[in-house]
């Protein structure tokens, strides 16, 4: 229950501190829609879908106004579509421009699930489906696409990592400034919860519909570190679980409303410290007001362990239906180049989500992005964590151009990559093996 400060203080996150609910998600299985043609699953999706979700715009708007919290954005995600397409994989995209009307129908901003699961091998249907993925990308303007290259479990699909570097820069080639890579992640283990976009899709063991939302709210654990500057890392991680408590306890407010409302089950709130489109909403702000004159350099990998770790346990004791990834973003540091690719990566062993909206020069080699991705899901398998990689080789842009994909999607500095070639090791292809610790029937 929330205390009058409770209250007030969650008022004063929302007016001034940029507390936002960053997207209310609903899950929506399509196996029920598969028939005996493209053309017909097709016409079957789309009626699911626009049926399902018809009501969840303006429900999601009447919250918003009643609780006075901003919801910024409304998706769908839909069950992978490689397996709803397995009996005709060459056809999917009549099933991604099918999903793009209905998204366009219901109003929702991003619409997910054009993915494949290929993270212990791929399939023949699997990989005539990933061939379709730029084409699919190119000619819709909401869906999202994803690929599961490795799990702990399973080791990393080599073959499947080659292959996604080749999907990548073909992506980019056929859509303006490589947009179309921005709205294309691949992981290691992927979440089947996971509302935020571009890596969401409806896991085949979620119910058949569910409302999941993510919150954001990197401006109000900043406001509060600002009230304790001489506060010790103790009291630091104490003062963030506290704060992290109240977000998800707003999240999950709107989450169970929204799913009352809609006749769904409620999924899970994802607490990411993903910022807002407002000026100074930055997790390097975060890091900054705890003493680290920049972010990138030395102590950062150990602050944001703290910060990320501190944001879970303040969202699992607010909710028992925690999922999703529970990352942080890092776009301000990037912008202000104070970040470089490497430390990057090394950051992401203490925090979810990997390698995000990062942009690198157009002409880097397929074999370099594949590399860049091995190297991301080796850290997630080891770990056992999910990690991703959503990358933009810009075609025509170099080191020190921006490139600007407007709304949400941002704009990204492109950043240097290493010119060492990878081309070797990915061709050599095969599975890299789970680590020793995987078996533990």
């Amino acid at each position: 229950m929330f205390n009058t400060t409770d209250v007030i203080e969650t008022i004063d996150m929302i007016e001034k501190e940029h507390l936002d609910i960053r997207t209310v998600t609903m899950g929506i299985s399509l196996l029920p829609c598969i028939r005996g043609s493209a053309r017909q699953t097709a016409e079957a999706v789309y009626g699911r879908v626009t049926t399902l979700a018809e009501k969840l715009v303006p429900t999601a708007e009447q919250l918003s106004r009643e609780y006075g919290i901003p919801i910024v954005n409304k998706r769908v995600s839909v069950t992978p579509v490689s397996l709803i397409t397995a009996a005709f994989p060459e056809e999917s995209p009549l099933v991604a421009r099918a999903l793009d009307r209905a998204a366009a129908a219901l109003g929702v901003d991003f619409l997910g699930g054009y993915s494949a699961l290929v993270h212990k091998a791929t399939a023949d249907y699997e990989k005539k489906f990933l061939s379709t993925i730029p084409e699919a990308l190119a000619t819709t303007q909401k869906l999202c696409s994803s690929v599961n290259v490795g799990s702990t479990r399973s080791g990393i699909n080599m073959d499947a990592v080659k292959r996604v570097g080749e999907l990548v820069k073909e992506t980019a080639e056929r859509t303006p400034d490589g947009l179309g890579c921005a709205k294309f992640v691949a992981f290691c283990n992927a979440v089947e919860d996971n509302p935020f976009m571009a890596g969401a899709f409806h896991g085949t063991g979620e119910a058949d519909c569910v409302i999941n939302v993510g919150v954001s709210g990197p401006g109000v654990v900043q406001h509060a570190l600002s009230f304790a500057p001489e506060a010790d890392l103790t009291e630091a991680a104490e003062l963030i679980k506290r704060t992290a408590f109240k977000i998800t306890r707003a999240g999950q407010l709107v989450a169970k409303e929204a799913a009352r409302r809609l006749g769904v089950p409620f999924g899970v709130v994802d607490l990411s410290l993903a910022p807002t489109p407002a000026r100074g909403d930055s997790v390097a702000h975060i890091l900054e007001e705890l003493g680290l004159e920049r972010v990138g350099g030395h102590g950062t990998t150990a602050a944001l362990a703290m910060l990320n770790d501190a944001v879970k346990k303040g969202g699992v004791m607010a909710s028992s239906r925690v999922g999703g990834l529970s990352g942080a973003f890092m776009i301000h540091a990037v912008q202000a180049n104070a970040l470089t690719l490497e430390k990057l990566e090394a950051m992401t062993c203490v925090c979810s989500v990997g390698l995000d909206m990062i942009a690198i020069p157009g002409d880097t080699p397929a074999s370099t992005i594949s590399a860049i991705l091995a190297d991301e899901a080796a850290i997630g398998m080891i770990n056992g964590k999910t990690t991703a990689v959503r990358v933009i080789p810009a075609p025509g842009k170099k080191v020190g151009d921006t490139v600007n994909f407007g709304g949400l999607l941002g704009r990204a500095p492109v950043m240097p990559v290493h010119t060492g070639s990878a081309e070797k090791f990915i061709s050599r292809g095969g599975i890299l093996p789970a680590p020793i610790h995987s078996f533990k029937n």
